[in-house]
């Protein structure tokens, strides 16, 4: 029994394979056969006798748009040039009008009728030649008389018309019409008509087909392409239809005439369109392989110009240019399917130039059968086989695309499952419930258990508690989600792992990976520990405190005041550099736990470099932060810190503000190291606080303004000059010397302070541009007023050491001096000792090529530095300016007296003249005077003046306001040349020009 129910199964089995076997090889291999065969060799069903080509005299009516009367027109044919078989029609869209003789040429009248064929003809209208008796008309909507529409063009049923001997025809045509006639027995021409149409038939239904078949494919994969190839198989059809002439009609319905023109070019733009897409998107990754990538571009740039033209332009001026895109687009195609073929060897690109070769095989039949007059050259292929051919072919290429897709697809999926089971990384997939319905091994091992056995398939097990709402809540909010979670510590381990997920919702799912990143975690918190803490006192380093100060700023309101304390160590350098760094690092790690356990809550420390730290005291009144300071100042220098057996006193100095909410982070730095540096200098207190309302702190914002107006372009705005007299001791009364000042007035047309100009100019890198403003406002002042200037002899001008170290500035006063040079001899420029020695070489190229202009130089605030005697050999000055330090009050000190008298001497027999600064009252003059300075500047004489009452004086002395003073000078007057000859500049003014 056994063994029968097993020989029935066998046989059961052996039958379902040979059906299977039978439908998918045997049976389309039989169908393919017969059909060849009946191609081949059966008759045709609707087979006829053929037509016969009859020749006729055609003419072109006038271009002038006068139409033509029969009467004309059959006078002009029989003018008309010899007989022809066919007539090309070149475009023109003017009437033509054909005499077709019938008897001369064997027509039997009562059995046949003629066809005019042409699928470009839009009307046409017949008479008897020999009575030119009207036959009837037709279009592609109506006929009326004898006339119909037949097939792709028109025909005359001759027995029904009355049997003329002769037909006088006029048609009209659009496109590249070629005009034939045709003699078919009647019968026969009925049975081509049905042929036809059956023809049209099968073209519409096979592609329409075909063409739902792609798209039902496209939607179910999702792919844009097949889309694609389902449009271009209809727009084939249209093209299949236009070739064999029944493209007046779409799904049984007629197109109106009016309508033909425009849409066969449409259909051939848009072919020309979809055919370029296609080809681009079906060997998109062949052709990166191959290259030519200008080619492409050249397929593909045609396409809109010609959609563009379609829709504007008349059907004769557009068509041309579709064939010259087709004809260059198509060598073009041919020449890269090549290079797929040699290249990639690619089965797509096979059966796509098969589907090419179809169509441009059916495209050169048709022109050489209607050549040479044979249309039923090969009878089996036509254009209804070419486009079915074509698109079937096209199918194939698109079918060996997807068969290599599903090919990818499986081996990616193996790929894949193999990459699940091998990766590192744990893989896993989890329910809306939380619990794992995948797991990878590596996943199974981090977790040191199978996470899918029965009652181990929870998350929230192996990770702490609220793990998965966290992750779920994640999720409702986010695409994917990274987040680091804490693992369960396991028994007998010390530490709790941490584990780095990314997880991402799938429909009714959550699919994910897992890291085991304990080790990294603790390395990135290391390490974010020192990015943003000092690596020897361990408190916040200049990077972190600035991120809290940053935080405290962008949160901070009325209601939660912000104290910031900039700390600076008094001489802590002198630790380092006796006693060595290690002791300096360990005091500095003491300082910072004592003022550590000053601080409480959310205050924090940052050492911002060397000696000196921030301390920020969020939600601090002033009151409280003042007492810290005070506490902070007290414990830092209240004891000696003691390092191996030594020990060593600090003391700290604290400029404490009070923060406004909208205070940029530099400016509440800058406004805090400043009344840190104020406080350095109170030797007893060691802390300077600013309130929000304090003049410094108003006047430190002021100083930050005007940087922050200096470093736009706004930096001269506001800039004027004054004019600070300068008297000879010599001859007061004839000479009108001065030093040019710098003013400013603000918006309000308020003074600001000059030195917080200057200030304000150097740090914000302007004072170059300042300069340059002095500079040419003074020329341009000389030039104007230089007539009323008779007894000036100098002016001095003082330059910034940032503009005379700026290449650029240097380069425009050589500039202006030479534009201004019967003014540059009144110039003398003053420069510090300090910017003198910053560059020396510099300095003494500066001095030289002024002077060379006739330019002079003052060496200001002389005998103020260290090194003021010793570098005075090295630049050649004109005259010296001695330091306001030694002069005022230097009656009371007689030290003062004797260096003022040793610095003249010097200057005299160095062939310089002295200036005397800060000149107060007339005992001070009395003393210059008795020492032999030469010139003297100060309050004594005047106070600075403006343009105009400079101009209104006659001399220096004009300005001294203390009579006693005014006598005294007077006393001075000596008018004999040889006391004149000694003034500095006195009018020997000579220029050297260059």
């Amino acid at each position: 029994m056994n063994g029968s129910v097993l020989r029935l199964s066998r046989l059961n089995t052996g039958l379902d394979k040979a059906l299977y076997a039978m439908g998918i090889y045997a049976l389309p291999a039989v169908l393919l056969v017969v059909s060849l065969f009946a191609l081949l060799a059966w008759s045709n069903q609707y087979g006829s006798t053929g037509a016969r080509s009859l020749s006729f005299q055609v003419v072109e009516a006038p271009a002038d748009g006068a139409g033509l009367s029969p009467q004309e027109a059959l006078a002009l044919l029989r003018s008309a040039p010899s007989p022809v078989v066919l007539q090309d029609t070149r475009l023109s869209e003017a009437a033509f009008w054909m005499l077709v003789p019938l008897a001369d040429q064997r027509v039997d009248a009562a059995t046949d009728s003629i066809e005019f064929a042409s699928r470009h003809a839009t009307d046409l209208r017949c008479w008897n030649a020999a009575t030119l008796q009207p036959l009837g008309s037709a279009s592609r909507m109506s006929s009326e008389g004898h006339l119909s529409a037949a097939k792709a063009g028109f025909a005359v049923r001759l027995d029904a018309a009355g049997k003329p001997a002769a037909l006088l025809c006029e048609g009209h045509f659009v496109g590249p019409a070629r005009i034939t006639v045709l003699q078919w027995p009647t019968a026969a021409l009925a049975s081509s008509g049905f042929e036809f149409h059956r023809n049209a038939g099968l073209l519409d239904g096979g592609l329409i087909v075909l063409a739902l078949f792609v798209l039902t494919t496209a939607l179910v994969n999702r792919s844009g392409m097949y889309v694609l190839f389902a449009v271009w198989l209809l727009v084939n059809l249209r093209m299949g239809a236009l070739s064999a002439g029944w493209d007046a009609q779409w799904l049984g319905r007629t197109v109106p005439t009016e309508w033909m023109p425009r849409m066969r070019l449409f259909t051939m733009s848009l072919y020309y369109t979809l055919t370029a897409t296609l080809f681009r998107e079906l060997f998109r990754e062949d052709l990166a392989k191959v290259g030519y990538a200008p080619l492409l571009r050249a397929i593909m740039w045609p396409a809109p110009p010609l959609l563009v033209m379609s829709a504007l332009l008349p059907y004769g001026t557009v068509l041309p240019y579709i064939w010259a895109a087709t004809g260059v687009g198509t060598c073009i195609a041919v020449f890269l399917l090549g290079q797929i073929l040699v290249r990639t060897r690619s089965r797509v690109a096979m059966w796509y130039s098969a589907s090419l070769a179809v169509t441009l095989a059916a495209s050169l039949y048709e022109v050489v059968s209607a050549a040479v007059g044979m249309r039923g050259l090969i009878g089996a292929v036509n254009s209804v086989t070419a486009a079915l051919s074509s698109s079937l072919l096209a199918s194939l290429a698109i079918a060996e695309q997807m068969r290599q897709e599903h090919n990818q697809r499986l081996e990616a999926q193996a790929q894949l499952e193999h990459t699940f089971e091998a990766m590192p990384i744990g893989l896993f997939t989890l329910d809306l419930q939380g619990r794992f319905t995948s797991a990878n091994p590596a996943l199974r091992t981090m977790l040191a258990t199978d996470v899918l056995a029965p009652g181990r398939e929870a998350w929230d097990r192996y990770f702490h508690e609220g793990a998965w709402v966290q992750l779920l809540q994640l999720l409702q909010t986010q695409d994917n989600v990274s987040l680091e979670l804490r693992g369960r510590k396991p028994q007998g381990v010390g530490v709790h792992k941490r584990f780095l997920v990314k997880a991402a919702r799938a429909r009714d799912k959550v699919e994910g990976s897992l890291q085991d990143v304990t080790d990294s975690s603790r390395a990135t918190e290391e390490l974010q520990f020192m990015a943003n803490n000092d690596a020897l006192t361990k408190v916040l380093n200049r990077r972190g405190i600035e991120r809290e100060l940053e935080r405290a700023l962008a949160g901070m309101d009325n209601s939660h005041p912000l104290a910031l304390a900039y700390l600076d160590l008094d001489r802590f350098k002198l630790i380092n550099d006796l006693f060595g760094h290690n002791a300096g690092d360990e005091v500095l790690q003491q300082v910072c736990a004592r003022v550590g356990n000053m601080l409480s809550g959310s205050m924090a420390l940052g050492r911002m470099g060397g000696d000196e730290f921030l301390i920020m005291m969020p939600d601090t009144r002033m009151p409280l932060a003042a007492v810290i300071c005070q506490g902070i100042v007290s414990a830092i220098g209240g004891t000696p810190y003691r390092v191996g057996d030594k020990a060593f006193h600090v003391r700290g100095s604290i400029g404490l503000i009070e923060v406004s909410p909208g205070t940029r982070f530099k400016d509440a730095v800058s406004t805090a190291d400043r009344a840190c540096r104020e406080a350095k200098t109170r030797h007893n207190e060691g802390l300077v606080v600013y309130e929000k309302n304090a003049q410094a702190f108003q006047d430190h914002h002021a100083e930050l303004q005007l940087v922050e107006r200096l470093s736009g372009g706004r930096a001269t705005e506001g800039l004027f000059l004054q004019m600070q007299p300068i008297m000879s001791l010599s001859a007061p009364h004839a000479s009108l010397n001065f030093e040019v000042l710098l003013r400013m007035r603000d918006a309000d047309g308020k003074l600001v302070p000059t030195d917080r100009v200057i200030s304000a100019g150097e740090n914000s890198g302007r004072m170059g541009v300042i300069d340059r403003w002095v500079l040419s406002a003074a020329l341009t002042w000389l030039n104007t007023h230089l007539t009323r200037l008779r007894n000036t002899r100098f002016v001095c001008m003082n330059l910034s050491g940032a503009s005379l170290n700026d290449e650029k500035f240097m380069n425009d006063v050589y500039t202006l001096l030479a534009h201004n040079i019967h003014v540059a001899s009144f110039l003398c420029f003053e420069i510090t000792e300090s910017v003198a020695l910053h560059d020396l070489d510099n300095t003494r190229r500066f001095i030289d090529k002024v002077r060379s202009y006739g330019a002079k130089v003052a060496l200001d605030d002389f005998g103020a530095g260290y090194t003021s005697f010793s570098y005075l050999k090295e630049l050649p000055a004109d005259l010296l300016k001695i330091d306001g330090s030694f002069i005022v009050n230097m009656n009371k000190h007689p030290a003062n007296v004797a260096i003022v008298e040793a610095i003249v001497n010097l200057g005299r027999n160095l062939g310089m003249r002295t200036v005397a600064e800060w000149a107060e009252d007339l005992a001070t003059v009395r003393t210059l005077v008795e020492i032999g300075v030469d010139y003297v500047q100060g309050y004594a004489i005047a106070r600075p003046q403006s343009a105009e009452r400079l101009l209104a004086a006659s001399s220096s002395a004009s300005f001294i306001e203390d009579a006693e003073l005014a006598r005294y000078t007077a006393s001075l007057e000596r008018t004999d040349d040889a006391v004149l000859q000694v003034d500095l500049f006195e009018q020997n003014r000579t220029r050297r020009l260059h």
